[in-house]
């Protein structure tokens, strides 16, 4: 019994991180309860110990006092959860919930919602299958520095809504989810009434908004506040700026921030097989910095260099492996690739030349050789001890099957094999060795980390990934690099779907992750000549990341080579390229992608020795390479390719040059465009007054006479000049309509060849007008995102009547409206989910922004 309190123990104390309590509570009283009795079931469940989430027979509820309401109290960890009642233990019984108070998984299911910020949480009585009135606030916090602790609401509806006692700073945060800069929440009430509340900058009430007098009502205590009169099924408060009385516009379409990265072109560096300096057969540090001039010779007048911007190492720390991922010493250099002293000429020869160099960093697991590791293992005493996860028998879970290992009569927690057992990120000396450990990097001058396997982090009982624990420690990492260097870079491995990646980029936790779901969009749309699911992923990602903000690739070296992926086909790979190093996001190459290395099969296969020469050793190393060259460096190197202005090493020169030179490239937000051809792909990027427009056949037969079609952009009326930027060519003017769209636009260029990609700069001639030059116009839709009515705010009544347009991301126009006054209704029932674009005209003033639908 001992040994089976232990383990109980052990996973308890792995669920119970800032564990806060949450009482659900349903109304059964017109419903009658089988034998199986009352449920919940939701995404909180194996937060609060449960084996799994989402298991409509193991959370109970009770009702002991017969009074037909049952409920159930389980302890989570702050965040936000669905869920739902189950009348019963099987999902054939559970309620459909209204959408009136729930949320849409986009595949017709509606579930409830729930925030839990730092107290404890009683939901108001609901009936089953029934909707509580429901309240949502919302604050533009536009121009302020959101504090670290978010966010929150506190007034005098508190304690009536479940949410602590009332003016409790700590209990409900708000969210900006889709990064407008509007921070929004909505609960439940037991009943209609007229409150009074506030928005705290952080979680204490000395971050409270000071209401000023005009639009104030004294409290109690004589403190002025907001007041909200909630006596409707839905109620939302107008979007106020924080501490203003009047509606501030959010983020626009226009208006979003960059950052360096945003400008970069990345280059992913295997140290191993990039350049033998030695002739020992591996890669090193004097060999990678005797090849920078390759990747980027610092002199933007050259066209002899790649070109890229910036580079992620993968793990040079000191390692057992070949690969790296399994670190002994996480402050240590690996011998294999040279001295810290080598790896520090390195870096300074890098950043003389403008290239940012990134490192991998792995925080799921260290080497089981990692004097952590070994100290850990020698004895349960050992200070160590609780670096890692120990157990006195096999708890038999793990992502990829078991991850329990046995050492010393004990079992450790290895995720990935045994040789790289999982770091325990709930113990504080392992936390804070870590972040040492960045801290240590980041002052020797490197700009960032690429993080490995995130998704890994903490365990939450039986819950391996994307735990709540996980993204909280991101937090913390994101807080720790950012106090040493403000603008390092971080990007996350969450190799899994878009939309669950996107939780790791919000909240302050990474800048970036990468996008495996538009890679293999993007590849398998050039092999079957179809871009219809990439239109659709494309459009997807657009609506759900903070604008710009993921990283985009075709493959890493985990995967089969995008060469052998697309059949060592050079027209298709570099249609591949033209798409992905012209598309929104923060491109990575691969190295020697751009060269048509091959690789399958084993990691190793995946991550040969760089291509350079047609001569021996692929003119890779003098000495025996650490693995063979691949068979075909003869023709595809980078010495023969640099001859050939037509090779795909000058494809990837020509289209980093034009990423690097064009701001619309980098930085414009994206527009789905429309062509005539079934086979073309069309995409618009709109930065300033200028956009560039992407053509790209993937179909197998050139098009001839098809035209392109935008519906509208921010771009003023007027006649703009056409040149196809990859060929320099002319292509002809088109006409820009007040909506900042064209129809049927044909270029005087010759006919779009299979697999090429036309790179089409529009540039005004005779706009009649600029952003620069309208009336600033401040718009705020809330709440948004929505899943019914919106309600569209001026900061003022103009004096002209508002002209209102709603477009769809395939550019049709839905609604068209005039309307009177500072305020409008817009319904959007019957809409689809996903981003619309609104457009509001009053005179010569104009504003667009974005508006995402839930269903």
């Amino acid at each position: 019994m001992k040994f089976r309190l232990l383990i109980i123990s052990l996973l308890a104390g792995w669920g119970s991180a800032q564990a806060n309590q949450l009482t659900f509570r349903v109304d059964m009283g017109t419903t009658a309860v089988p034998a199986g009795g009352v449920h919940v079931a939701g995404n909180f469940q194996a937060a609060a110990g449960f084996p799994a989430d989402w298991n409509p027979a193991t959370t109970a509820l009770t009702d002991a006092d017969g009074d037909h309401v049952w409920e159930a109290t389980v302890n989570v960890p702050a965040g936000t959860y669905l869920y739902k009642f189950v009348n019963g233990n099987g999902w054939n019984t559970s309620e459909l919930v209204p959408a009136t108070c729930g949320i849409t998984d986009g595949g017709g299911n509606v579930n409830r919602q729930v925030i839990v910020g730092g107290s404890a949480v009683r939901l108001p009585i609901v009936a089953f299958a029934g909707c509580a009135p429901q309240l949502r606030f919302a604050v533009d916090m536009t121009g302020q520095t959101v504090a670290r602790t978010g966010v929150h609401v506190v007034g005098n509806f508190q304690a009536l809504a479940g949410y602590g006692s009332n003016n409790d700073a700590t209990a409900l945060p708000l969210t900006d989810d889709n990064s407008d800069g509007i921070y929004e929440v909505t609960i439940s009430l037991p009943a209609p009434g007229m409150f009074q509340y506030r928005f705290v900058n952080g979680n204490t009430l000395a971050g409270a908004e000071t209401i000023p007098a005009a639009c104030g009502t004294a409290d109690a205590t004589g403190t002025l506040t907001r007041v909200v009169n909630a006596t409707a099924a839905v109620n939302t408060t107008p979007s106020y700026c924080f501490g203003t009385c009047t509606a501030c516009n959010g983020a626009t379409l226009t208006s979003y921030p960059t950052y360096w990265w945003n400008d970069a072109v990345f280059y992913e560096v295997f140290v191993r097989s990039f350049y033998d300096s030695n002739g020992d057969g591996k890669g090193d540090f004097v060999g990678l910095t005797q090849k920078l001039d390759y990747l980027n010779d610092g002199n933007p007048a050259t066209t002899t260099d790649l070109g890229v911007t910036g580079l992620w190492l993968m793990p040079i720390m000191d390692s057992p492996s070949y690969h790296g991922y399994d670190i002994n010493d996480y402050k240590a250099v690996e011998p294999d690739y040279g001295t810290m002293a080598q790896f520090d000429a390195f870096l300074a020869a890098a950043h003389q030349r403008g290239i940012k160099v990134i490192l991998d960093m792995v925080l799921n697991h260290s080497s089981s050789q990692n004097t952590w590791f070994t100290q850990s293992a020698a004895s349960t005493t050992s200070p160590y001890r609780n670096w890692y996860l120990w157990s006195p028998t096999d708890l038999g879970f793990g992502p990829f099957g078991n991850g329990w290992h046995l050492r010393n009569g004990q079992y450790y927690y290895g995720a990935f094999y045994d040789g790289m057992p999982d770091l325990n990120w709930r113990n504080p000396q392992l936390k804070a060795a870590m972040w040492d450990v960045d801290r240590f990097w980041l002052r020797k001058g490197v700009d960032g980390f690429r993080l490995d396997a995130v998704r890994y982090l903490v365990e939450t009982g039986t819950t391996t990934a994307d735990t709540p624990e996980t993204l909280g420690i991101l937090e913390e990492f994101h807080d720790s690099l950012k106090a040493v260097n403000p603008a390092a870079l971080s990007v996350g491995e969450a190799w899994t779907n878009t939309t669950a990646v996107v939780p790791y980029v919000r909240n302050s936790r990474l800048d970036l992750c990468f996008e495996f779901d538009l890679a293999s969009s993007i590849i398998s749309a050039v092999s079957t000549g179809s871009p219809t699911a990439l239109r659709t992923q494309l459009n997807l990602v657009t609506s759900l990341y903070p604008r710009l903000q993921y990283a985009t690739f075709l493959t890493n070296h985990d995967q089969n080579r995008v060469f052998d992926g697309l059949g060592s086909n050079v027209a298709r790979m570099k249609q591949a390229a033209a798409l992905y190093l012209t598309m929104p996001g923060v491109p990575f190459i691969y190295y020697g992608e751009e060269v048509g290395m091959a690789g399958t099969g084993a990691d190793e296969d995946k991550r040969k020795p760089m291509q350079w020469t047609a001569g021996t050793q692929s003119g890779f190393t003098t000495g025996t390479p650490w693995r063979g060259i691949n068979s075909n460096f003869g023709t595809y190197n980078v010495a023969s390719e640099q001859a050939d202005q037509n090779s795909l090493l000058s494809h990837y020169k020509k289209l980093i040059g034009l990423r690097t030179a064009n701001e619309t490239l980098r930085k414009g937000y994206y527009l789905p465009a429309t062509s005539s051809a079934a086979s073309v792909m069309a995409y618009a990027r709109v930065f300033n007054q200028e956009a560039t427009l992407i053509a790209a056949n993937l179909g197998s037969t050139a098009v001839s006479g098809s035209t392109l079609s935008l519906a509208m952009s921010t771009l003023a009326a007027g006649t703009y000049q056409v040149t196809e930027l990859y060929s320099g060519q002319a292509a002809g003017t088109v006409t820009v309509n007040a909506q900042g769209g064209f129809s049927s636009f044909a270029t005087t260029l010759p006919a779009l060849a299979a697999n090429e990609t036309w790179v089409l700069r529009l540039r005004s001639t005779t706009a009649t007008s600029t952003a620069s030059a309208q009336p600033a116009f401040a718009v705020a839709l809330y709440p948004n995102p929505t899943a019914g009515a919106v309600r569209l705010a001026l900061a003022a009544a103009p004096a002209a009547q508002s002209q209102l347009q709603v477009f769809d991301l395939t550019g049709r126009l839905l609604q068209t409206r005039s309307f009177n006054g500072n305020s409008y209704a817009l319904e959007t029932s019957g809409w689809a989910a996903g981003t619309y674009f609104v457009r509001v005209q009053s005179g010569a003033a104009l504003a667009m922004q974005r508006l995402v639908v839930e269903r």
